[in-house]
């Protein structure tokens, strides 16, 4: 059993936002595999489905990005799922917009989303970075960099690792992150 989390920022405001990909990924895991309706729960939206032979359960945090690790730790609680069976897809301003790596624990590098989740939980689990790029500057520029939305461009190398992860993420429930990690590194051509 796994609990797979899209990290992100409820409200319309926010939709569509570079600190939003983990929703959209969320969103696209539950079309591409046949989810249930979202519903809420754990301070969040929660569906349930099945990706191979694996159950698992996609929650859309819905405390806002800072405290996404309450929403987290109720859910992983009440299921019994340990931090090493619970995949994090996120925006990484580290990467460049349509990078993509997967790692198991790790660091926050800056992410409030998920220094929430490592406290909350620790840091051993998978994460999924969806590079969204940085900007030039620091404070206020980079808040309004993950806040802000992508051009036409940029929208469609976003859409194209989305598409890559929910295609892919059998192989990571099955065989783990470090096959994951090849896989994704062998399809994106690096």
């Amino acid at each position: 059993m796994f609990l797979i989390v899209g990290l992100g920022n409820p409200g319309i405001e926010y939709a569509g936002t570079r600190h939003n990909v983990g929703f959209a990924a969320a969103d696209a895991v539950a079309e591409k595999y046949g989810f249930g309706v979202f519903r809420n729960k754990f301070d969040g939206l929660i569906a349930e489905g099945k990706i191979g032979h694996e159950k698992v359960y996609l929650l859309k945090p819905q405390t806002y990005m800072n405290l996404s690790g309450n929403s987290v730790v109720k859910a992983a609680s009440f299921y019994k799922i340990l931090p090493e069976h619970i995949v994090v897809i996120h925006d990484d301003m580290d990467l460049p917009v349509g990078g993509l790596k997967a790692k198991l624990g790790g660091g926050a590098g800056g992410h409030n989303g998920l220094k929430s989740v490592d406290a909350a939980i620790s840091s051993g689990y998978n994460r999924i970075r969806i590079g969204v790029g940085h900007p030039e500057g620091r404070g206020a520029e980079v808040v309004n960099h993950v806040l802000g939305g992508f051009s036409k461009v940029d929208r469609e190398r976003v859409d194209s690792v989305i598409e890559l992860v929910v295609e892919t993420l059998p192989i990571l429930l099955e065989e783990g992150v470090c096959a994951y990690s090849a896989l994704i590194g062998m399809k994106k051509g690096k």
